[in-house]
């Protein structure tokens, strides 16, 4: 199972990705506006930010912003798959399919101490419902592999395991953002694995 993970996320990024990897302007072009998202959802509802405000704050033309992206959706689940598509090959077992956890959980701390506003609320909901998503199909991948070579069934449909895992994750990052707890992304992480290693084993 090696790479499957990290040839899982490849495949399933945009148009962008398809040639190989993207040249340095590419990559600060994509950086800008998913950082210009990510600004503009500090300040406003997702669903009201309109793809020309993410190219004014992101100073890319609309004919560029095309080239790469279907919509600000497929912006965000981009800047999903790329925090994933970085993630060192995790063993094999039960880590790999929860070793997005604690990078994604560090990440969103990173962001969480930075300068600007907390993300909206109505913000928060819709990325995190993006996350999932991504999330389920990623582990549904990594499950489809050693599921083929069972000879016995797993007593949990390998689909509905991808979605426990995935909600599973965000139940426990939204857990986290609201409560207000004092805890590092580590201990975080040891909460969402306390609740879905005992499944997995």
């Amino acid at each position: 199972m090696k790479n499957t993970h990290r040839r899982g996320v490849r495949n399933r990024t945009t148009s962008s990705n398809r040639s190989g990897t993207p040249d340095r302007r590419v990559q600060k072009t994509r950086a800008s506006l998913h950082d210009a998202l990510i600004t503009l959802a500090r300040e406003k509802p997702y669903p009201a930010i309109a793809v020309k405000e993410i190219l004014d704050r992101a100073n890319v033309g609309r004919s560029t912003f095309y080239t790469h992206y279907r919509d600000k959706n497929d912006l965000l689940e981009s800047g999903i798959h790329d925090i994933l598509r970085s993630l060192p090959d995790p063993p094999r077992g039960v880590d790999q399919l929860i070793a997005f956890s604690l990078p994604i959980l560090e990440h969103i701390d990173a962001h969480r101490r930075g300068n600007g506003p907390p993300m909206t609320p109505d913000s928060r909901v819709v990325m995190h419902e993006h996350l999932q998503d991504v999330l389920t199909t990623i582990i549904a991948d990594d499950l489809a592999m050693p599921m083929r070579r069972r000879r016995a069934p797993l007593k949990i449909p390998a689909d509905l395991l991808a979605r426990y895992l995935s909600s599973t994750f965000v139940l426990v990052l939204d857990w986290w953002v609201e409560s207000g707890y004092s805890l590092t992304p580590a201990d975080v992480d040891a909460r969402f694995r306390g609740l879905v290693e005992p499944i997995l084993s």
